[in-house]
Formats: structure tokens, C-alpha cells, sequence
């Protein structure tokens, strides 16, 4: 048996049947009694009745204050996790490391926070030529991370770009399972 879902429950007067099998405001079952009682007893207590699981025979209902129940529900789905997004840092051949520092300080809020990361740097003009020196770069930027990410992908030269895949460590893990 499954929980109806929220937006069908029925709550006090709107429950059809005439006996329910009711739980208490603390948890511990009360028996099978007729609607009517187990309206008062939840009115007596400052409760709702709420129809829990309407298709078992007979029904189950809890006293619950159902105005909290459905604050709590909305709150725990604003909070659920996001999925991973991939985000983007762009570094040049010419950053300076003070900027460097602060790139890192974002990278590792977005590793914290679950998401990918991929640095790219941006050769231009004749600095394609010294390709070598952009990874050496980007591994440097990499090495940095490894407490939080896991370089996934080498670095890799597309065109005037060279770019890298860091993945959180947390991440990584759950993929080889």
C-alpha cells in the first residue's frame, strides 16, 4: 500500500467512509472507529483528520496537523538536490594568479555544491603555439582541485581552446559502483 498522493488527500469532512482505522497524533494506532468519533478526537486535540492510505480496507487515517504537514512537504521540495549542471571557467595564457585564486575559490564552491566543472583556455593569436605551456596550465589548475574533483577528462586542444573535465570526487565514486 502506497500513500495517496497529496494533492487527493481528504481531510475531517470530506473522508467518505464510515470506519477508519485511525492512527494518533503520536503514532500508536487507536483502532477502527466511526468517522464521526475520529473527527472529534482530532478537533478535541486541536488536529485534523487525514486520509492516509484510502485504499485499504478499511481506510487508515492519522490526526495530524495537516497545515504543517503540507509546509513541511513544500519545504522539503525546495530543497531537494538539483541535478549536476556543468560549469564553466575561462582562464588565458596571460591570467594573472591572483585571479587564478579566485577562479579556484569558485571551482571548488561548484565541486562542493556536486556540479562539473570545465576550465577552458582561450589560446590567441600566436600564444597556439605554445600549447604545451596551456595544458601544463590547466593540469596546475587541476592539481589544485584533486581534494574535491577528479580530472576526468586530459586536456584536450580544440581549435584555439584547450579545455579539461573536473568531476566531484563524490560523483566519481557513485559512477564506478
Amino acid at each position: 500500500m502506497r500513500p495517496y498522493p497529496e494533492k487527493e488527500l481528504r481531510v475531517n469532512e470530506r473522508i467518505r467512509f464510515s470506519k477508519l482505522k485511525v492512527i494518533g497524533a503520536d503514532g500508536k494506532p487507536i483502532g477502527v472507529i466511526p468517522r464521526e468519533e475520529a473527527i472529534r478526537m482530532a478537533k478535541e486535540m486541536g488536529l485534523d483528520l487525514v486520509e492516509v492510505v484510502p485504499t485499504a480496507t478499511p481506510p487508515i487515517c492519522k490526526i495530524m496537523d495537516y497545515g504543517k504537514y503540507k509546509y513541511e512537504k513544500n519545504r522539503s521540495e525546495k530543497h531537494k538536490r538539483k541535478p549536476a549542471e556543468i560549469k564553466e571557467i575561462q582562464l588565458g595564457m596571460n591570467t594573472q594568479e591572483a585571479d587564478i585564486a579566485v577562479k579556484l575559490k569558485w571551482a571548488k564552491e561548484f565541486l562542493e555544491h556536486g556540479d562539473k566543472i570545465v576550465v577552458k583556455l582561450r589560446f590567441r593569436g600566436r600564444e597556439k603555439i605554445y600549447a604545451n605551456r596551456g595544458k601544463e596550465i590547466l593540469l596546475k589548475f587541476a592539481k589544485f582541485l584533486e581534494e574535491g574533483g577528479i580530472l576526468e577528462q586530459e586536456p584536450l586542444i580544440e581549435g584555439n581552446t584547450a579545455k579539461i573535465l573536473i568531476t566531484p570526487k563524490k560523483d566519481a565514486k557513485s559512477q564506478n559502483k
